[in-house]
């Protein structure tokens, strides 16, 4: 039998930042870098970095439902690209590390708001499949459970270009901000190549509900609870296929995978590795991305 949960509202939005900033790492994947950041008479909630596209975060927990998310977005981005410094000092300075402005991809800066509930206009607002805003709904119900989920551009999203073209400062920022879709990685690529990308993808999507497809700016990532479990970089007649697991760690009996661990400046996620130019061993391929799923 069923029993009914009873939703939580959140009392305070700092509840919802704890809540984010304790747990920045296995929610968004990110490193936490500082809370309350100020800069240029603004605030930043919450700034995060991403090790996996070496870039920075912003995170905006949302108090104003009619506000409109798209200027205060192309807003914060602004903010960053014109004040880059100062990002990579409070990092250094945060984490105790030396990060220069030369291993940080500015292209891949991304503001994300955060709220209990987004009306319908913000939803539209951001379903560009090529715009740097993310919305992130969170809920609390009884007995201490959670749900924090990321709201999906539609399968018809178009260009913000269309936007962007008629104004010049915005021109300014989507010069520099890139979001990469599947498109910008299929595109020239022959209609074989192509296919045999559908047919892997359809695979690893059908190892679990809950992958879902990341494009990055040298591959196609695939995630799992913020996690890559294997990344595809599309080659001219090849795909490169990575199993995101440390050496050691994959059953690989017919020994197909490619040791990547002591390799420099390879792109994909994980120390396994493997080039395929045909659906031959698909399915023993699946076997072992599979592994990086159930960890």
């Amino acid at each position: 039998m069923l029993d009914l949960i009873k939703e939580l509202p959140f009392k305070l939005e700092k509840e919802i930042q704890r809540l984010f900033e304790n747990n920045l790492s296995m929610i968004m994947g990110l490193e936490m870098v500082k809370s309350e950041f100020s800069i240029k008479n603004k605030r930043i909630d919450t700034l995060g970095f991403d090790p996996q596209t070496k870039s920075f975060v912003i995170i905006e927990y949302k108090r104003e439902r009619n506000n409109s998310v798209v200027d205060q977005g192309f807003t914060y981005l602004n903010l960053m690209l014109q004040n880059k410094a100062d990002f990579i000092l409070e990092y250094n300075e945060g984490l105790k590390k030396t990060l220069k402005r030369d291993d940080v991809d500015w292209s891949q800066t991304r503001v994300a708001f955060v709220s209990q509930g987004f009306t319908e206009n913000q939803r539209e607002a951001t379903n560009f499949k090529d715009i740097a805003i993310e919305l992130w709904e969170v809920k609390q119900y009884e007995g201490g459970i959670v749900s924090i989920n990321q709201i999906k551009k539609s399968g018809a999203a178009e260009s913000i270009k269309a936007i962007t073209d008629r104004n010049t400062e915005l021109q300014e920022i989507t010069k520099e901000i890139k979001v990469y879709t599947e498109e910008d990685h299929l595109s020239g690529k022959p209609d074989e190549t192509v296919e045999l990308y559908e047919k892997f993808k359809s695979a690893i999507l059908d190892l679990s509900p809950d992958i879902e497809i990341k494009p990055q700016k040298w591959y196609i990532a695939f995630k799992k609870n913020g996690t890559n479990v294997s990344d595809i970089e599309i080659q001219k007649n090849t795909i490169k296929i990575s199993v995101n697991l440390k050496v050691g760690k994959l059953d690989d009996p017919k020994h197909l995978m490619r040791d990547v661990s002591i390799l420099k400046g390879h792109s994909l996620n994980g120390d396994y590795e493997l080039r395929v130019d045909s659906d031959k061993d698909l399915q023993y391929i699946m076997s072992l991305v599979k592994q990086a799923v159930i960890i």
